[in-house]
């Protein structure tokens, strides 16, 4: 018996890669929804905001094996607008670990106009997370 649907040869098309060249890692890929668009029709900087902080914590939550918390948002730049149907592929990159805090660069790019593939750096953003205990207190990051 012949399959009725044989395999085809499924190109997939380009898009944001899994490793930038600074060493980056891809963290995190969503696309946002409608309910997630302002006045203007673009995406609210609120939501990606909330978006790169997830994305930042991912790494330190590695590293630290336990509980963290945000404890600064050093820098945050947006680069372009952010429009519904883009696809948000974010990029994290220990740049410090201290003795309890690590800090995290975070880049997102956007995947665009997907019948001619445009992807651009949207927003890019230095946070700190701080390793804590049970009780919320700074603890050492291990070694």
């Amino acid at each position: 018996m012949t399959d009725p649907h044989p395999a085809t040869d499924i190109t997939q098309p380009p898009m944001a890669p899994a490793v930038l060249a600074g060493g980056a890692q891809l963290v995190l890929r969503v696309m946002p929804m409608p309910a997630d668009v302002n006045a203007n029709g673009d995406i609210f900087g609120g939501w990606i905001m909330a978006q790169v902080d997830l994305a930042g914590a991912v790494l330190p939550s590695r590293l630290a094996r336990g509980r963290i918390a945000t404890v600064a948002v050093n820098q945050f730049v947006f680069k372009q607008p952010v429009s519904l149907g883009d696809l948000l592929s974010f990029y994290a990159r220990i740049t410090r670990i201290g003795t309890s805090s690590i800090s995290v660069r975070v880049e997102v790019y956007a995947e665009r106009n997907p019948m001619q593939l445009q992807v651009v750096k949207v927003t890019e953003a230095e946070l700190t997370y701080v390793a804590i205990d049970a009780q919320g207190q700074p603890r050492p990051v291990p070694r």
